[in-house]
């Protein structure tokens, strides 16, 4: 690949095209008449060459994956010994081996962590080994740029690199630890050190994260491969006739080359959407790619209990929303409780914000203070003493009928809304279907959210573990190959991040690692079959 991964405005004429010659050998350019894919500027343009990647979603999800499919490459470091004795002997078998080369199955056999994902558990130990017991080591990786191994993509996303990040009203609360949200290469606290003078802890505020995030994609070199303000309207699969071969717009002649059985890039996918310019118009594009990346995470639309008056004006879904009106005095001075709807960190976000407000609080959840499968029980006290403080509340400051409601915060496990009402009342009903009706200054629903996948058959369903419901990160995640994160029901759809279940930032990034690797491997062996195969002049 060229020296320098960063394009002027100038070199706009079939630059992807050069770097797909270089994907598969010099002298696969000779036999291929150059196209323009993607101008150098910040629009897309229709093609008819074939990407080898498209990644949906410009998230830490698509942004750690440009990462690896640009040739980063993470290798033991030289000094490093990790903590789990078992894990490092079997580093230092391949230590000469990037892991994208290694076998990752055999690597993250018997670890244990906080997501239902080997190989992100794997990634997560080497990049913060012991993490979840409160050390603080440094990662036992180091990271190389090959830019061989760098396969031609681009990522799209609505708006600036970072994704739902830019969207989420940070001035009130901070969130995780910088260096959980942070990705390969950049040391968060490096980085937020040049930007602030005083640091104040490890929690950082999520327009930080936002900018980080942005300034990430432009340090590294990636700005290339990614496009803002594209907007999908859909991905479908394309099914080759045999005649194919005859078409005049193919992106590679295998007929020129004899080899009639093999594709170097396949037209699997066609992605149509439309791009939105500075004067607010509409550029429609359309674009192919022999595998597409699913990385848009669950954001999109917020869950909704899907009950009467549930549309009033009072009830929020977004914690932004709810921020906004604290931010604007629409709740100072309200005796009337909030109600807040959920039991998982965005709701417990909530909570804290209105407390921290003086506002009271009325908090109700369907589970179990005792249910195992509350995201409290998965965090560490002492690294998320505020979450742990909410769940004492949920525990210990119940509501009971002699009691009423008390002042702050009253929890109440195990009831639903039924209604909300046009006066700013709520109906609520207990497990034993006792039902208490309370007046509201607001409500702020938080029950989790879906991805929009409409721009899949089926709104992406079928992709997932029950393929009759929505897919979403806990409930029902895409089905994937826990190694190569390959759709089980679809060849070359992959997808990462919140979409299979890893709501952390510091597990999306072993989504990377897979997607890499799988693709990595298949480019070997297309080379492998180039050079076997010979055929009119193909070394």
């Amino acid at each position: 690949m060229p020296n320098s991964r960063s394009y002027s405005d100038t070199e706009t004429e079939g630059e992807i095209f050069n770097s797909l010659v270089q994907y598969f050998g010099d002298n696969l350019g000779r036999k291929v008449k150059a196209m323009p894919l993607v101008e150098e500027t910040t629009l897309l343009e229709d093609s008819s060459v074939t990407l080898p990647v498209v990644v949906i979603g410009n998230g830490p999800s698509g942004i750690c994956l440009s990462y690896m499919l640009s040739g980063y490459r993470p290798y033991l470091s030289s000094e490093a010994i990790h903590p789990n004795t078992i894990l490092h002997s079997k580093l230092e078998e391949a230590r000469h081996l990037s892991i994208v080369d290694q076998d990752l199955e055999y690597l993250s056999e018997g670890l244990e962590g906080r997501s239902s994902n080997p190989v992100a558990v794997l990634f997560d130990t080497l990049l913060h080994p012991d993490a979840d017991f409160g050390y603080d080591y440094p990662s036992v990786l180091h990271w190389k740029l090959e830019q061989h191994h760098y396969i031609p993509h681009l990522v799209l996303g609505k708006g600036p690199p970072g994704g739902a990040w830019h969207n989420m009203e940070g001035s009130m609360l901070t969130i995780s630890f910088g260096n959980w949200m942070e990705l390969p290469g950049l040391k968060f606290k490096d980085w937020v050190s040049s930007k602030r003078r005083n640091l104040k802890g490890d929690r950082v505020m999520p327009e930080e994260i936002a900018r980080y995030y942005k300034h990430y994609v432009k340090v590294m070199g990636l700005q290339k491969n990614f496009r803002e303000n594209t907007y999908i309207t859909s991905v479908s699969r394309l099914y080759r006739d045999q005649d194919d071969d005859d078409r005049p717009d193919r992106n590679i002649s295998t007929r020129h080359l004899q080899i009639e059985k093999s594709q170097f890039i396949k037209r699997n996918w066609e992605i149509r959407g439309y791009q939105r310019v500075a004067d607010g118009s509409h550029v429609p594009f359309c674009l192919f790619a022999e595998n597409v990346a699913l990385a848009t995470g669950t954001l999109d639309s917020p869950a909704h209990l899907e009950i009467e008056g549930e549309d009033f004006p009072f009830v929020f879904h977004s914690m932004p929303e709810f921020g906004a009106a604290i931010n604007k005095g629409k709740l100072s001075g309200k005796v009337d409780p909030v109600l807040i709807v959920g039991s998982g960190l965005s709701a417990a976000d909530a909570v804290l914000c209105a407390y921290n407000n003086n506002i009271p609080v009325i908090h109700v959840f369907r589970r179990r203070v005792t249910d195992p499968s509350l995201i409290f029980k998965q965090l560490p006290k002492k690294l998320y003493p505020e979450y742990h403080k909410v769940y004492h509340m949920m525990c210990t400051q119940l509501y009971s009928v002699d009691s009423n409601l008390l002042s702050d915060y009253t929890s109440f496990p195990e009831h639903h809304v039924l209604s909300f009402k046009s006066d700013m009342k709520c109906i609520l009903q207990s497990i034993s279907g006792l039902k208490n009706i309370f007046k509201l200054s607001a409500a702020v629903v938080l029950i989790g959210s879906h991805p929009n996948l409409s721009f899949l058959k089926e709104q992406g369903c079928y992709l997932g573990h029950n393929s009759s419901q929505p897919i979403t990160c806990k409930g029902n995640p895409v089905e994937i190959d826990a190694y190569t994160y390959e759709c089980i029901k679809e060849a070359n759809l992959f997808a990462l991040g919140p979409l299979v279940g890893d709501n952390f930032v510091r597990f999306l990034k072993g989504g990377a690692l897979g997607i890499t690797r799988c693709l990595a491997t298949r480019q070997k062996k297309k080379h492998l079959f180039v050079e076997r195969g010979g055929g009119d002049g193909i070394a």
